[in-house]
């Protein structure tokens, strides 16, 4: 009976030293959890004297993010971003049209861990609904792959496709097909 006890607080003991071991030295307030609480009033619009002394960060707004620009006279306006881009038949290339535009969302999302997007791959109505499903996760891929090169975390951004299923353009010819061969980034 006496080492059956001992076996069991010996047990205990160990659990305890791994456990101990296991706790977090850092204060409860400072988790990561609670800085995009603290970092809110930055991105809104405050009082005068704020913004004067702080830059603005990016704001987002119906799934679209607004950046702060300089006016080349000293002022500051702002930016909304284009989030589409389109791609060739059965093509998952992203052009080089769209570089420009993807280096400023890669900018956004690098200068803040906090921020997520999701891209939403898209597909024109030619070819089985499976294969559109494809070509659309493909699409989105190749433009996730391009922002975590410019510097984006893989972490922030989910890959969706929906194929043909939501075409922006409904007609039947070449140039509503090419409306809907797409990628929209939609941060959340």
């Amino acid at each position: 009976m006496g080492i059956m006890r001992l076996r069991g607080l010996l047990v205990l003991c160990l659990a305890g030293l791994l456990l101990g071991g296991c706790a977090s030295k850092e204060p409860a307030d400072s988790g990561p959890d609670m800085e995009p609480m603290e970092q809110a009033p930055e991105l809104g619009a405050g009082s005068d004297d704020e913004a004067s002394t702080e830059p603005a960060g990016p704001v987002i707004e119906d799934g679209k993010v607004i950046i702060p620009v300089d006016d080349g006279m000293g002022g500051e306006m702002t930016e909304m971003l284009n989030g589409v881009f389109y791609f060739d038949f059965d093509q998952a290339i992203v052009k080089r049209s769209g570089h420009g535009e993807l280096d400023k969302h890669a900018s956004v999302l690098s200068g803040d861990r906090y921020i997520r997007v999701r891209l939403e791959g898209h597909a024109d109505e030619r070819g089985t609904r499976e294969y559109n499903l494809a070509l659309g996760e493909r699409r989105a891929n190749a433009v996730r792959a391009y922002l975590v090169a410019q510097g984006a975390s893989r972490s922030q951004i989910e890959v969706i496709s929906y194929g043909e299923e939501k075409p922006d353009n409904t007609g039947h010819n070449e140039s509503a097909w090419a409306q809907n061969r797409r990628v929209e980034i939609v941060y959340r």
